[in-house]
């Protein structure tokens, strides 16, 4: 309806005109809204070059929820373990979810990451998973199977024989690791280009100089993944030490010798 709030469909259109290049104008008459809802719409969430439909409608979620569920007058809101403020867990799980989204996460695979990332366990079953997040044992599901096909989270049985869906430090390393892997592919398929196009063509050269950047970004990871890999479990000191060289030629100079 032309006076309602803009749903999910209209959204989707609205970023589906932007990347046609058609006027606001053009996008409202053909969604039947004013252009000024159009218009304001686009502005308050990334403008013409960055609005994406997902993420502009979870704002509007997010400002929805913060209206029908405002802060209790005169009490702190309820608290979770370890004295937590339920308020500012919610507030910072969205926070999360809206930023692993942006990286091109869907919203359901995000939700349940931030949920399993800041749960102190660092794991949940997936009954534990549709309580928390009030949602089907389908979409759990669903999301589970993305996120492990991309070794963002692994699975294991407990003593219970149930199945626990996990986050643990180990995945940011492997997670590294098989983004150098995928670096490689692309820098091998960016030489065989070279033989096919010509060596000496402007095209090859092009995918040439592609193939050894991503070759020395991929190394590069590499190498600063296992030289940090034992930071994932160590404490983190009050006062920690410099961070190591993570890649040859790229240190800062050394201080001057002051005899000299």
């Amino acid at each position: 309806m032309p006076g309602g709030r803009l749903t999910q469909q209209e959204r989707q259109q609205i970023a589906l005109g932007l990347a046609d290049g058609l006027a606001y104008a053009e996008i409202a008459r053909r969604l039947d809204r004013p252009t000024s809802t159009v218009t304001r719409e686009v502005m308050r969430n990334g403008g013409p070059t960055d609005y994406r439909a997902d993420l502009a409608h979870r704002a509007t979620e997010r400002r929805a929820h913060r209206r029908r569920q405002p802060a209790p007058r005169g009490e702190r809101a309820p608290s979770r373990e370890y004295g937590r403020d339920a308020g500012a867990v919610r507030e910072y799980e969205e926070a999360f979810t809206t930023l692993l989204m942006q990286s091109g996460l869907p919203k359901m695979m995000a939700r349940v990451l931030t949920c399993l990332y800041t749960t102190d366990a660092g794991s949940l079953t997936a009954s534990e998973l549709v309580q928390r997040l009030q949602v089907s044992p389908a979409s759990v599901s669903k999301a589970i199977t993305f996120l492990e096909s991309r070794d963002l989270i692994r699975r294991e049985r407990d003593e219970r024989r149930r199945e626990r869906y996990i986050v643990d430090n180990e995945l940011w390393y492997q997670a590294m690791i098989a983004s150098a892997k995928a670096n490689a592919q692309l820098a091998e398929t960016a030489r065989q280009g070279v033989g096919i196009l010509g060596p000496d063509t402007p095209a090859a050269v092009r995918l040439e100089n592609i193939a050894r950047f991503v070759d020395f970004v991929g190394e590069s990871i590499i190498r600063a993944a296992e030289q940090a890999r034992e930071v994932l479990y160590t404490a983190p000191d009050a006062t920690p030490d410099p961070a190591p060289d993570l890649a040859p030629g790229l240190a800062s100079d050394p201080a001057p010798d002051p005899s000299v």
